[in-house]
């Protein structure tokens, strides 16, 4: 189940803000971690199992001040109606000049007369 966490942490420099997004992904289960508001002083976390409390607490050791705004469950599906792309895009299937025809069998040639001696 992915929830959305979001918290107030005051983050008024860019190391501060560096810190607390090292913190926030330090957690296992974290997905994705942004800062949103109008200071960038909100903390959005989105993850799977994310303990919400662990979380606050270890911003609170670090930080300072942290206050939990709110945890919401995401809804997937409403996701995946909202990344399908309006129009119907062709896609056309990738080539590699390195892919290998296994109909034919591949043959390996050593040369009998090399010497195993690869300084000179």
């Amino acid at each position: 189940m992915k929830q959305k966490i979001v918290m107030k942490v005051p983050m008024n420099d860019p190391k501060s803000r560096s810190k607390a997004m090292k913190t926030a992904v330090s957690i296992q289960g974290v997905i994705s971690a942004t800062l949103e508001g109008s200071n960038k002083e909100q903390l959005v976390v989105v993850g799977e199992g994310v303990d919400s409390v662990v979380l606050t607490t270890l911003l609170r050791k670090k930080m300072g001040f942290t206050e939990l705004v709110s945890v919401a469950v995401v809804d997937e599906k409403k996701k995946e109606e909202e990344t399908k792309p309006k129009s119907e895009t062709v896609v056309l299937p990738s080539y590699s000049p390195y892919q290998y025809s296994w109909s034919q069998p591949l043959y390996v040639y050593e040369d009998p007369n090399r010497d195993n001696c690869c300084i000179m």
